[in-house]
């Protein structure tokens, strides 16, 4: 995968925390990056990879996942690459946020249920686990009180609210700090309540 990671904010060398943003299928690495301006942010390292053909996996997060190889795979990669070189930059994982958005917002959770850790905290804007089912098997680890935040709206067009709550069951049993908040018809986009939100549970230190 051609990966061009675009970085904002504070330089990695100088910043003592780290976001990681994800975007959505046929959007860009400037298009979430520009979500940042609404965040408590403003000391961290921003670094937004962009997918090849500005999709991560070609079809639906709930299609079996066999149908989105390569590319799945080739994605979950990229971000272990993105981690591994914020790390090499003397920011401990702990320090480490994740924010998705759709498509993003999958792989985010995805990736970081099948590497639980403590984080500083995960974002993800209407999105679930990766899956024609929620496989137990594929993730490992504990959150330790990681601070997960996903919101969605019901209904959704991508993301149905079934998928959300079994995403949150899981992410609960391995030990993160769940906060769910279902928005009756908000439509596929990011409301103003879910930035509040976020910004007093995920990045309030």
């Amino acid at each position: 995968m051609n990966l061009e990671n675009i970085t904002a904010g504070t330089p990695l060398k100088e910043a003592k925390k780290a976001l990681i943003m994800l975007h959505g299928r046929g959007a860009g690495s400037n298009d979430i990056l520009s979500i940042a301006k609404y965040l408590k942010v403003e000391d961290f390292a921003l670094i937004a990879p962009q997918a090849e053909n500005r999709t991560w996996y070609p079809y639906s997060f709930l299609v079996p996942i066999e149908e989105n190889e390569p590319s799945f795979s080739k994605s979950l990669e990229t971000i272990a690459q993105v981690v591994e070189a914020v790390q090499q930059n003397g920011i401990e994982k702990e320090n480490i946020y994740f924010l998705g958005f759709s498509q993003g917002a999958c792989l985010a959770l995805e990736f970081t249920a099948r590497n639980a850790i403590k984080y500083g905290g995960v974002v993800a804007f209407t999105g679930g686990l990766i899956g024609d089912k929620v496989y137990e098997n594929h993730y490992s680890g504990n959150f330790e009180n990681t601070p997960i935040f996903i919101g969605t709206s019901d209904p959704d067009f991508h993301v149905p609210v079934e998928r959300v709550n079994e995403t949150e069951v899981l992410l609960k049993k391995m030990g993160a700090l769940v906060t769910k908040k279902i928005y009756p018809n908000m439509g596929h986009t990011i409301s103003q309540d879910e930035i509040d939100l976020v910004n007093d549970l995920v990045f309030k230190k």
